[in-house]
């Protein structure tokens, strides 16, 4: 007995080394009441929240399964959050700020010889032979030991979290935004010297005094700070140049600094209304914008139509001059001339016009030299090329059904039968005449169409007197009259005798008929009086299986697994009992 208490001894000091903690002491049911008065406290705020090992404030109202550290990793810590954080050792390593791939850096140095553990094939040190990018030459560096190629650079692998792998800025040096400041202060330095040699020539000119040029030079008084001298300079170009600001389907205004929609008027046909077919122009919602034209498949002219698309109305009118007059400013702007279309348009038109009227003076003469020089002026008198080859380059595209989608179409074609033909000497066409409800020519006043024309004296004939001028029409209109009745009379026969064939064909298809109806009316009839007399015999068949004992009827006597015809179902029908018939107990049925 004390062996076995011994043992048990030595077991529990055994576990107890091998776990090396003890099971937390019971507490008291004193100290439990001091610890839940004490939370309570903390919870309504009256005692000082509990601090874990770091020094950071618990919140009370935080479970105690969450707050408190488990017996059996370590009893002696302090009730911590610690272990609800993430963990140091289980987080992703990421690249620090700043660090990017290095950009121009410079080839190292070549090797003179084959060093091991190089490509066998350039002897480079960074990479093996199967991943070498250079052709594979015929001896490699590792036996001749010439040509060794530089080893590359290694660039860093970066590990990048979400926003660095979306940082737009990531990479970008901020010294080359130097390079900007400087350059605009530059311009901006040449701008004030520009200006302020100005403003010495109309001085030495006479035309300003020193007061108003000093004025003139900050933008106003000279006592203005430099602040507000850079902001007045600031709002001046602002104002100059407000019309490259304007967004698609709005207005900007640069005297009251406010942007009005385009709305469109309520009475006007809404573009995407204009053609309901899903394949004609695209229709842009944001920008209210139809480019194309809408009616391009329905066979209208451009011109003919009300609306043809914002790019027709873009490029018709003087809209292609404007643009030209604009694209001149823009150039001799670059080229030093202090021109703008909408701060002075006249001084723009004027320089304009000189321009192109220079430049056609520049070639005109550069033509003549070159004609004087070597000659060919008549090449220049050739006709045209289309002409001479009976050829031409001009694109054109057609769709499968024969429109054109491309090029220039061609010309609509007012009616498909023959215009301004005239015949038999008249000056005018049939129908240009009418009275009475009759068509005629106007040269002659004549009703027929195949007469011959006698110019004014026809007008001179009555109506009465015409239908006799008829009769002594050329005989080649009579000819031709007399051909066309004959024509219809013979048709009229044709067809009369065509009809009396049918009819002796049906009289004869309606006899055949009658008599094959007769005989199939007498087979008919015998059938089905066969078959009522079958009915009889199996209705008394059956009447007499009724009769009979069920064990004593032969197998499937009530049952016929053969398709009947008509005239047994016609003789069943009529053979039938009817239960519902109120006539069925005078019938005998």
């Amino acid at each position: 007995m004390e062996a076995k208490v011994v043992e048990d001894a030595g077991f529990a000091e055994g576990s107890g080394g091998v776990m090396g903690l003890d099971e937390p002491k019971k507490m008291t049911r004193e100290d439990w009441r001091k610890k839940k008065e004490l939370e309570e406290q903390r919870k309504l705020g009256n005692a000082p929240a509990e601090v874990d090992e770091e020094g950071k404030d618990i919140n009370p109202h935080i479970p105690q399964y969450i707050s408190s550290v488990p017996w059996y990793i370590d009893p002696s810590k302090r009730p911590t959050l610690k272990h609800q954080r993430p963990q140091p050792e289980k987080q992703t390593q990421y690249s620090p700020f700043g660090e990017w791939y290095f950009r121009g850096v410079k080839e190292g140095t070549k090797s003179t010889k084959f060093r091991k553990g190089a490509c066998e094939n350039c002897g480079a040190m960074t990479h093996k032979k199967k991943d070498c990018m250079e052709r594979p030459r015929k001896v490699g560096a590792k036996f001749t030991g010439a040509e060794i190629a530089p080893d590359e650079f290694a660039q860093p692998e970066l590990s990048m979290d979400y926003d660095g792998k979306r940082d737009r800025w990531n990479g970008y040096n901020p010294e080359e935004h130097m390079k900007i400041v400087e350059e605009y202060a530059k311009v901006d330095l040449a701008k004030r010297a520009l200006k302020a040699q100005k403003l010495q020539e109309e001085l030495a000119s006479g035309r300003l005094t020193e007061q108003s040029a000093q004025r003139k030079y900050w933008g106003g008084e000279e006592q203005n700070p430099q602040a507000e001298r850079d902001h007045n300079s600031e709002d001046e170009d602002e104002d100059k140049y407000a019309d490259d600001i304007d967004m698609p389907g709005q207005n900007f205004d640069s005297k009251r600094r406010i942007t009005v929609r385009n709305l469109r008027i309520r009475e006007d046909i809404a573009k995407y209304l204009r053609n309901l077919d899903p394949n004609s122009a695209y229709y842009d919602p944001k920008t209210r914008a139809m480019r194309e034209n809408p009616y391009c498949n329905a066979g209208k002219n451009p011109d003919e139509v009300d609306y043809a698309g914002d790019n027709f109305v873009r490029y018709s009118g003087d809209t292609i001059a404007m643009a030209q007059t604009q694209l001149f400013a823009w150039e001799a702007y670059e080229k030093g001339s202090d021109v703008h279309l909408q701060a002075d348009p006249t001084k723009l038109e004027v320089l304009h016009q000189s321009f192109k009227v220079k430049k056609e003076d520049f070639k005109q003469c550069q033509k003549e030299s070159i004609l004087e020089k070597y000659g060919g002026q008549e090449h220049l008198n050739a006709p045209p090329r289309e002409l001479l080859l009976a050829q031409t380059e001009d694109y054109v595209e057609y769709s499968r059904h024969g429109a054109i989608i491309k090029g220039q179409e061609k010309a609509i074609a007012c009616s498909k039968y023959e215009e301004d033909v005239l015949i038999s000497n008249h000056k005018c066409v049939w129908g240009s005449y009418w009275r009475d409800g009759k068509w005629g020519y106007k040269c002659c006043h004549s009703f027929f169409k195949f007469s011959y024309c006698v110019g004014e004296t026809g007008k001179h004939i009555s109506p009465e007197d015409s239908i006799d001028v008829s009769v002594h029409e050329p005989e080649v209109a009579n000819h031709k009259g007399e051909e066309y009745e004959a024509k219809i009379r013979t048709l009229m026969e044709i067809h009369q005798e065509k009809r009396k064939e049918e009819k002796k064909k049906k009289k004869k298809h309606r006899r055949s008929h009658d008599s094959d109806s007769d005989n199939e009316e007498a087979k008919k009839k015998e059938k089905l009086k066969k078959a009522l007399n079958v009915e009889e015999e199996r209705l008394k068949q059956v009447e007499k299986m009724m009769q009979l004992d069920e064990r004593k009827r032969p197998y499937n006597s009530m049952y016929d697994s053969r398709e009947p015809t008509e005239e047994e179902i016609e003789a069943y029908q009529m053979k039938r009992q009817r239960a519902d018939d109120p006539m069925a107990s005078f019938l005998g049925l």
